[in-house]
């Protein structure tokens, strides 16, 4: 009997190298500017302002920029938590306090140095902020196909928003997808801005839960 998401399969690893390859062809003048629009974006709702725990992530390649938005967000008083990716491919996450708490990683990524909170910690999170190569409208989102996110959005709160963050033509109609996929909530582009697939589906955040505490490992965070 064959496979029953064998084209599936097919299609995203196509789909996959064709994005892949778009992105490389991106300089670092329209990084710059891709991101300076999705940072203005985020930091121009309400929620950013208010501080709470924020799980990010510092952008690689050809990826939308997201480092000025993970400053950004530092300095408006979120806890911003960074992924750190570990041998099986899950992601463990830790504090961003500044670019000197960041160190070079391998595969060009950058990656937190203080303490590990572990994975399940994106369950005290207010918002999740995750990369993705394609996000469609009806939120199904490709990642780059080890699954780490889809592992990751497994442990956040059933009201928490996760927030996929692509270029303005990876927002696309429909996406082949799997069981195992996780869908997102809202998607950022740098012209379009933000869109939210279903409001009622979660409560999208107006106030810091952590700003009171200490970070994710204290009792109010």
């Amino acid at each position: 009997m064959g496979d029953p998401n064998g084209h599936e399969r097919a299609d995203k690893r196509a789909l996959r190298e064709r994005l892949l390859a778009e992105r490389r062809t991106r300089g670092p003048k329209e990084r710059d500017r891709v991101g300076s629009k999705v940072r203005d974006a985020l930091m121009d709702l309400p929620w950013p302002a208010m501080g709470g725990t924020v799980a990010c992530y510092y952008s690689v390649g050809g990826e939308p920029d997201t480092r000025g938005l993970v400053h950004a967000l530092w300095k408006r008083g979120a806890y911003v938590l960074l992924p750190i990716l570990l041998p099986d491919h899950t992601l463990d996450w830790a504090s961003f306090d500044g670019p000197d708490s960041l160190s070079p990683a391998g595969h060009g990524l950058v990656e937190p140095t203080g303490d590990r909170y572990g994975p399940e910690v994106l369950g005290r999170a207010d918002a999740v902020i995750c990369p993705a190569l394609a996000v469609d409208r009806h939120g199904v989102r490709m990642g780059r196909g080890a699954g780490c996110y889809d592992r990751a959005l497994a442990h956040k709160g059933p009201h928490t928003p996760a927030i996929a963050v692509v270029h303005d033509e990876e927002f696309v109609t429909k996406l082949p997808s799997e069981p195992h996929d996780r869908p997102v909530d809202g998607v950022v582009t740098p012209n379009g801005g933000l869109h939210v697939f279903d409001p009622a589906a979660t409560v999208w955040p107006v106030g810091g839960r952590g700003r009171s505490g200490s970070g994710p490992g204290s009792a109010g965070g």
